[in-house]
Parts: structure tokens; C-alpha cells; sequence
């Protein structure tokens, strides 16, 4: 497979927040593929402090990541990268498999775009030709998929011009005193 899947559109990532969950494992291609996604956001308008980028373990862990960040509320898109290269054992099948079942069930789960920007691949110049940032490298890709599905599913959003909650929402504490509150029974007669 040779070439470029980038689009020719123009997107707008200004009012957009992303987060992009990556593997630590094969960090050599990942980061390549973090500095094309990153490379995409800019060229389209995003803002450095609304694209965040956190790591995890390795590919298998990428879905809980994933699902978490998309459920919290604070970004519209969230884009998974890693790279898992076929060995000899059926190790491949198991991570790339579940990878991609497990990405999928939390776009579904929290209704926001997760992005499969997983390389699964044969040998490693195969994931060397896919994160070239000279050729086709898949981060920036999966910048623009996540960026065209935003606008996609913006319709279908309440309110897409409103920023996204800045700040988590912290779990309630009930007080002493409000916990009595509740507890005082009515009298029983």
C-alpha cells in the first residue's frame, strides 16, 4: 500500500479539544505518528492546549484509555495510535484483535469518535513506511478522520459551538451533616 490517505478538505480543529491516547510499546513508530497527528492539528487550526497527549503501556491497554477519555466529557474526538507488529507467536492476533474490537465498543459506548490509528502490521518496515512523516504517515490520517467525524456528528450534538467542560467534574461528597439530613426518618406511627 503506497501513498496518502490525507484529505484535501479544509478542516477547522479551532474549537475542538483531542485527546490522543498512544502506546509507550514500538515508541520509535508512535512517536512519529504523535508528531503527524500533531502535525495535522496545527496545519488545521487546532490549539496546542487543546490537544492532549497521554501514553499508555502497550496497544492492549489503549481501549480502557480510550473510553475514559471519551466518556469524561471534555474532548469531542479521541485518537488511539500504537503500532503491534506480527511476531511468531499469536500474540498479534490477540492485542490487534481485541485493540480494535475494544476501540470500537468506546466510541459506541460514549457516542464520541475513537479513532483506530493502530498500525498492524507484517514486518517493521512496513510500520516505518506507514509513520514516515515524508509518506503516509497514519497519525496525521487519523488527525483528519477524527476532525471530519466532529463535524460529522456535530449536528447531532446539542450544542457544538460551547466548549467543552474545561475541568472534570469532581464526585460529590456528602457531608456529615447531609448524610443526617437524609437519614432522618419520617415518624412512624
Amino acid at each position: 500500500m503506497t501513498g496518502s490517505n490525507t484529505s484535501e478538505r479544509a478542516f477547522d480543529a479551532s474549537p475542538w479539544r483531542v485527546a490522543i491516547v498512544a502506546a509507550r510499546f514500538n515508541a520509535p513508530i508512535v512517536d512519529q505518528l504523535i508528531e503527524g497527528a500533531t502535525r495535522a492539528w496545527s496545519a488545521h487550526g487546532g490549539m496546542a492546549a487543546e490537544l492532549v497527549v497521554e501514553r499508555t503501556p502497550g496497544a492492549f491497554e489503549l481501549p480502557l484509555a480510550a473510553l475514559k477519555f471519551a466518556a469524561c466529557g471534555e474532548y469531542h474526538a479521541v485518537i488511539a495510535l500504537g503500532c503491534v507488529i506480527r511476531g511468531d507467536t499469536p500474540h498479534f492476533e490477540y492485542v490487534a484483535g481485541e485493540c480494535a474490537r475494544g476501540l470500537m465498543d468506546a466510541g459506541l459506548a460514549s457516542g464520541v469518535p475513537v479513532i483506530f490509528g493502530v498500525l498492524t502490521v507484517e514486518t517493521q518496515a512496513q510500520a516505518e513506511e506507514r509513520a514516515s512523516l515524508t509518506r503516509m504517515n497514519k497519525g496525521g490520517e487519523s488527525m483528519e478522520a477524527a476532525l471530519e467525524m466532529i463535524e460529522l456528528l456535530a449536528p447531532f450534538v446539542q450544542s457544538t459551538s460551547a466548549p467543552v467542560a474545561t475541568q472534570p467534574r469532581a464526585p460529590r461528597r456528602r457531608t456529615p451533616s447531609a448524610a443526617k439530613k437524609r437519614r432522618s426518618p419520617r415518624s412512624r406511627k
